[in-house]
Order: structure tokens, then C-alpha cells, then sequence
């Protein structure tokens, strides 16, 4: 009972950090990009864990699931980390994120590899869908696509993750299916933070970084994709446990958080 209520003496901590994040998440995601430094295992993004592991816990679903022929697009892609991890699956990878300074990123990453392209847009906005379609055809990949998204929907208000659904609904056609996998942690931010290493005398850098200049995450299990994609507009082809790994905090290995995934086509 004392050790758990000590994580409550982090709370002051988080209060303070988190009270610095840009209040509009474009700007946040933006400024956070602009200050990485690094990716990988040793690098700055918390969600980076620099290894094949986690795909390698989604590729018997990605094969089984999603059509080889299609391409595929990266929601939320960052640094295009599994964007390129993609490209050796599927024809051709569209990686999208919100954050110009993310995209920038991606393209100095992938240069020289071939079947891979980005894309800086909004996918809860109204439209979002015709500016992927374009870059799709551009890239020689018009008509339906299969839809990857990663630690995307958690950080979204439920109002933006309804908007994001329906902008991929027009992508993924008859053929196309979205897999998603979200972190699903059953705990308030204190006990989260406290999973991930925090301590009230340390916050990890990579951790302190998040907390502080970007938008309070939430968890996303099968009830909030319920509310995402309703059942009159999406079929859930199978779903069930992940493990969502993030960037070494505590030891040498990947930190692992509880989490959940999706394969869904659209009706």
C-alpha cells in the first residue's frame, strides 16, 4: 500500500510537465519533432523501440488480413521508422503524419529506398482522404489501399477518432483493411507513467519529453473502437491483446505496454 501510494507524490511533477505541452496538439506534435535529435533505441522518441520485435507480433496478422497487392498507408508514421519496416511487405508504403517537421524527418530517414513515400496531412480532417488518394496515384498506387495505423488513436479526443475513421473509409474500398494497434493500459496517468520508469526523484528524458510537449494520451481498447468505427460502418475481422513497446527506459530491453488490435473492413 506505501509504494503505491507513493507514486502519487509524482503527481506535482506531471501537473508541472504537462502544463508546458502546447495547447494545440498540430503545433505539439510539430515542436516535438522539431526537437528530436534522434531515433531508435537510444534516441529521444519514447514510442521508437529501434527493432523489428513488435512488427514481427503483427506480420502473421498482416499477411493473413490485408491484401499483398495494395499498398499500404502509415497513420501517424513519425519518423517513418515503420513505414520502412512496411515497404518489405507490401508494394508500395505511404507513410502520413499531421507534423511537417516528422515528415522531414521520414524523407531524410528512407532516402534511396525504393517503394516508399509521405505525405504531411491531417486524417481527421475533412478532405483528408482525396489529398491520400492523390499521393497514392502519384506514386503509381491509385485505388484502394490497406491502412496501418500504430499509437495513433490513444492520443485522439473521441470526436477526431470518429473523423478519422470515416476519412479511411473511402480508401480501403472492398479490398483494403485497416489494422490498428493501440496502447490499452487499465490504469490512471500516475500509474502509467510509474509502469514506464517514473519515480518522484526521475522521469526518463524520453518520457519527460512526452509528458511535456504533447497532448495527454488515453487508452484505446475494443470499447473505444466501438465508438470509432460502428458496426453499421465497419466489420471487426478479428481483434484481441497486443504488446505495444516503446523505447528502453529501465534496463536494456524494450519497455512493454498492454495493448490492443483491430483488423476491420469497411461495409
Amino acid at each position: 500500500m506505501l509504494s503505491s501510494l507513493k507514486k502519487y507524490l509524482l503527481v506535482p511533477k506531471l501537473v508541472r510537465l504537462s502544463s508546458e505541452a502546447p495547447k494545440d496538439p498540430h503545433t505539439a506534435w510539430d515542436q516535438y519533432w522539431g526537437n528530436v535529435n534522434s531515433t531508435g533505441a537510444q534516441g529521444d522518441v519514447l514510442w521508437d523501440a529501434g527493432d523489428d520485435h513488435e512488427l514481427l507480433g503483427y506480420l502473421e496478422h498482416l499477411k493473413r488480413q490485408m491484401h499483398p497487392d495494395l499498398p499500404i498507408v502509415d497513420i501517424g508514421c513519425g519518423s517513418g521508422a515503420f513505414s520502412r519496416r512496411l515497404a518489405a511487405h507490401f508494394p508500395h508504403v505511404l507513410g502520413v503524419d499531421v507534423a511537417p517537421n516528422a515528415i522531414a524527418r521520414a524523407r531524410t530517414d528512407s532516402e534511396g529506398l525504393e517503394g516508399i513515400s509521405f505525405l504531411v496531412a491531417d486524417m481527421t480532417a475533412p478532405g483528408a482522404a482525396r489529398s491520400v488518394a492523390a499521393a497514392l496515384d502519384a506514386a503509381d498506387m491509385p485505388g484502394e489501399a490497406n491502412i496501418f495505423i500504430r499509437g495513433v488513436l490513444h492520443v485522439l479526443k473521441p470526436r477526431s477518432q470518429a473523423a478519422l475513421a470515416e476519412q479511411l473509409h473511402p480508401l480501403v474500398g472492398k479490398r483494403g483493411r485497416i489494422f490498428l494497434a493501440e496502447t490499452d493500459f487499465r490504469g490512471n496517468a500516475v500509474e502509467y507513467v510509474s509502469h514506464l520508469g517514473a519515480t518522484r526523484h526521475c522521469i526518463p528524458a524520453p518520457l519527460a519529453a512526452a509528458i511535456r510537449g504533447l497532448p495527454m494520451p488515453g487508452r484505446f481498447g475494443a470499447a473505444q473502437r466501438a465508438r470509432a468505427f460502428p458496426e453499421d460502418r465497419w466489420d471487426v475481422v478479428e481483434d484481441g491483446p497486443a504488446v505495444i513497446e516503446a523505447r528502453p527506459l529501465t534496463s536494456a530491453e524494450p519497455e512493454r505496454i498492454p495493448g490492443y488490435f483491430s483488423v476491420l473492413q469497411a461495409r
